[in-house]
């Protein structure tokens, strides 16, 4: 048996299976339909239906408000100067002061006073608390003695470094720490004066790490200028201090005059 007559029977057989369940199935219909309680009802009832009546909507006549007229003279005569309608004043002016009761102050009166702000008094046990100290703590040194003590040195708010001169020289601040030899003056070519103020950061070895020029109080803004008093700057060495911060800021102030 070749491919052909094998492929035929198996169609023969396919039609005849379809048969087979079509006819099943229709049969499983009618038996359902008769043991199910189904009826079909011959004629069909008559159509129910709905009636919607629409009322017609009255149209109203809007109000009718008529646009009033302006005021005016019964008997207005053309002569005579218009006077304008404007709004009502009482027909008697007043002339006499007013005698009102007088508005009075205290506890029973009607007008509030405020209190005067009060003067913060000072704490006088605070303005020379160590000035009855007579230990050796060093702690009159900043009342008494013309500079600190070296037992203050690091970290006193007024500092060991120089103060400033009206000779030309550089002027250091750097709160407790004492500049190592003489601040380094910077070289320079302008014929300018001025005052250059730079902001240091010193670190606990006593070396500037950083330096920016044109702080407050400067005075020029030659770039020259500022790049010598920078360069001196950071040739400048301070006293070691293991107390003090990573980074301490300071400044140095330079006078620049005219050669």
């Amino acid at each position: 048996m070749d491919y052909r007559e094998i492929r035929k029977k198996r169609e023969r057989n396919a039609k005849v299976t379809g048969i087979v369940v079509t006819v099943a199935v229709h049969v499983l219909i009618v038996v359902f339909g008769a043991f199910s309680g189904f009826k079909y009802i011959y004629p069909p009832p008559e159509e129910k239906s709905i009636l919607i009546e629409f009322e017609e909507i009255v149209e109203q006549d809007p109000i009718r408000v008529k646009t009033g007229t302006e005021p005016r003279m019964e008997n207005p005569d053309p002569t005579q100067h218009i006077n304008l309608v404007k709004a009502s004043e009482a027909q008697v002016e007043g002339r006499k002061a007013n005698l009102a009761q007088e508005a009075t102050v205290g506890p029973d009166g009607d007008v509030e006073v405020p209190e005067p702000p009060r003067e913060k008094e000072i704490n006088k046990r605070a303005l020379f608390h160590a000035a009855d100290n007579t230990s050796d703590k060093d702690t009159l040194a900043p009342q008494t003695a013309y500079k600190p003590s070296d037992n203050l040195s690091a970290g006193h708010a007024s500092g060991n470094a120089k103060n400033g001169k009206t000779t030309g020289e550089p002027n250091a601040h750097l709160k407790g720490r004492q500049v190592l030899g003489q601040i380094p003056s910077p070289s320079y070519g302008v014929q300018r004066d001025g005052v250059v103020v730079v902001s240091i950061w010193v670190n606990n070895y006593g070396e500037v790490t950083k330096a920016i020029a044109g702080a407050d109080g400067t005075t020029v803004t030659d770039n020259e200028l500022w790049a010598a008093a920078r360069s001196a700057a950071l040739k400048t060495h301070f006293n070691m201090a293991p107390d003090a911060p990573v980074l301490q800021e300071g400044t140095i102030t330079y006078n620049f005059k005219l050669k």
